[in-house]
């Protein structure tokens, strides 16, 4: 807990010191953050037989900047991804979600939306039920994503909030779909400005989405302050018989929500 901590107040003086937002810190934070985040754990990088991260080199908006990671080895019960870690280096919070996977999902295929402050390397860290960690990125060319102002009013942001779509196109038993999950939330991290009040509006963001089909779970994802406002998760799965399609969502004020889909 302390490194983590740690890892947060070096990435904030940096935030602070920084004299422009698309400036990159002179000294690379990954090797700090690192051990913050997974001790002295190896991490085998460029780990491209396994995973595939996409983004833009150069996002059109950097408060709303879309990731996937792909797998490109199958799920199996005896070898499975279990997590996928979200490290964005250079934002104010870094460690920005850790997908928990179920190996019934079959091949990985999750996307995201993050905020990206700085141009930054945005890694993808997978985690096998062996323990190991394996790690793909990509370099970013993104700025002032944190600080950006949410783009619903708060009366509007407040009166959807916990609203939630489960969008996909017809399924087959049988047959991988893809589907997406997205909350009403304006996902606020305690870095945007009111300029009414002239105050910084409080942190109140998703914390986690669980996502379960019949019961079962399919992806629980921890979220930070980094990801985008009205959260989204995409992902694949395989439905192994009808039934239905359950989302779970609690955020940093304890508030729950939840939404379902029959198939």
């Amino acid at each position: 807990m302390f490194n983590r901590i740690l890892a947060l107040f070096i990435v904030s003086l940096t935030f602070f010191s920084t004299s422009t937002y698309a400036a990159t810190p002179t000294e690379p934070l990954w090797p700090t953050l690192k051990i913050a985040y997974f001790g002295d754990k190896e991490i085998r990088e460029g780990a491209n037989d396994l995973l595939v991260i996409e983004a833009p080199k150069r996002a059109e908006d950097a408060a709303i900047v879309p990731i996937s990671v792909k797998s490109l080895v199958a799920q199996t019960a005896d070898k499975y991804i279990k997590n996928i870690h979200i490290v964005v280096d250079n934002n104010p919070e870094p460690y920005s979600a850790n997908f928990h996977l179920s190996p019934e999902l079959g091949l990985i295929d999750i996307s995201t939306r993050m905020r990206v402050d700085q141009y930054t390397f945005v890694r993808a860290i997978a985690e096998m039920n062996d323990g190991s960690l394996h790690m793909v990125s990509r370099f970013v060319k993104a700025s002032g994503g944190c600080s950006a102002p949410a783009g619903k009013d708060a009366a509007a942001a407040l009166a959807r909030l916990g609203k939630m779509q489960i969008r996909m196109r017809k399924p087959t038993v049988g047959k991988p779909v893809q589907a997406q999950v997205i909350v009403s939330h304006p996902n606020y991290n305690g870095l945007q400005f009111d300029q009414k009040s002239r105050l910084y509006i409080d942190a109140h963001y998703v914390k986690n989405i669980e996502i379960n089909y019949n019961d079962k779970p399919l992806i629980s994802v921890d979220t930070g302050i980094s990801v985008s406002e009205d959260p989204s998760i995409r992902f694949t799965f395989t439905p192994s018989e009808a039934g239905s399609i359950t989302a779970n969502v609690t955020d940093s004020e304890g508030q729950k929500f939840t939404h379902s889909k029959n198939i």
